[in-house]
């Protein structure tokens, strides 16, 4: 054999090694291909049945939403008409505690009251007191007067 066909042999078995080095790898790569499209395919599937059930779910939500905007009309009406009752709980309070200021006020009018009649009845007491003391001592006045003109 010569340079050249050693050359040719040793070129030739190369190539060899190489396409079976390349077709390794092309198989390899066609597994993971198959495998991507196995998991583009799933993928899809999922994306479509989450899609519907998203849809699903916004249709669901928006019923919700609708009849909780119903709900919070509803109740807010009902508030509104309850805005008077409370006006009327503060206006009665507010009369209450005016009633309790005006009963503290009379009360202290009445202890005001019978305080000076308690003196007056005492005044008065002592006056009839010295009423009768003075009638006392003019009648042993008078009396002393008598006996003392008759003696003389």
């Amino acid at each position: 054999m010569t340079g050249g066909e050693a050359a040719a042999l040793i070129a030739a078995i190369a190539f060899l090694i190489l396409v079976f080095f390349i077709v390794l790898v092309l198989i390899r790569v066609t597994k993971i291909m198959r495998e991507v499209q196995a998991t583009v395919a799933e993928a899809n599937r999922t994306v479509t049945t989450v899609t519907s059930d998203v849809d699903a779910l916004s249709k669901e939500v928006e019923g919700l939403l609708t009849k909780a905007n119903v709900l919070l009309e509803d109740v807010n009406g009902k508030v509104a008409n309850l805005d008077p009752v409370f006006q009327a709980a503060g206006d009665l309070g507010e009369s209450v505690s005016d009633v309790n200021e005006a009963s503290h006020h009379l009360v202290e009018r009445i202890t005001d009251i019978g305080n000076s009649t308690a003196k007056a009845s005492t005044l008065g007491r002592v006056g009839v007191g010295a009423l009768r003391f003075y009638q006392n001592h003019r009648r042993k006045k008078a009396t002393t007067d008598n006996t003392q003109r008759s003696d003389s």
